[in-house]
């Protein structure tokens, strides 16, 4: 697995944190669809898949992350949707396809390699995974396809 190194502009998004372990992960996965409705709703734009973006991981113990979609242009929000904006600048991409459970493999692969990750005290810049196929669409998970997307120190 070689990653690919990607430069990628700023991008804006409407999204909803939360704090789950791993056994309450469904707690914010399954906010996804809820999102989904919710933007087109109020004529925002959805440009691009769904993601998961990871604060603090501690897969022990509580993990700070925040479900989003990509648009065109943001609003102020409701309740806890929030905009937030990924930022700007040189990533590190690796797709996966299969079953989300390789993720933890393909993951560990990628942080083993020797790239200067922008994390700092255990906080990520930005850390995605993006779900490019939709469960709808394709409901056999051994056929996903999942991009990690890491962001590098400027």
């Amino acid at each position: 697995m070689e990653p690919t190194i990607i430069d990628r502009p700023a991008q804006p998004y409407m999204g909803i944190k939360g704090t789950v372990t791993m056994t309450s992960f469904a707690k914010i996965a399954d906010r996804i669809p809820e999102l989904a409705g919710w933007l087109p709703a109020r004529g925002l734009q959805i440009v691009g898949a769904p993601f998961f973006r990871y604060y603090v991981i501690d897969m022990d113990g509580d993990i700070q992350l925040e479900v989003g979609f990509p648009v065109a242009a943001t609003t102020e929000g409701e309740g806890d949707i929030k905009p937030g904006e990924l930022p700007a600048g040189r990533y590190a991409s690796v797709m996966h396809h299969g079953h989300p459970d390789g993720l933890k493999e393909v993951t560990a692969e990628l942080l083993a390699r020797d790239l200067d990750w922008d994390v700092r005290d255990d906080r990520w810049g930005a850390r995605l995974e993006v779900f490019h196929t939709n469960p709808a669409e394709q409901p056999d998970w051994n056929e996903w396809d999942t991009e990690l997307l890491f962001k590098l120190k400027d």
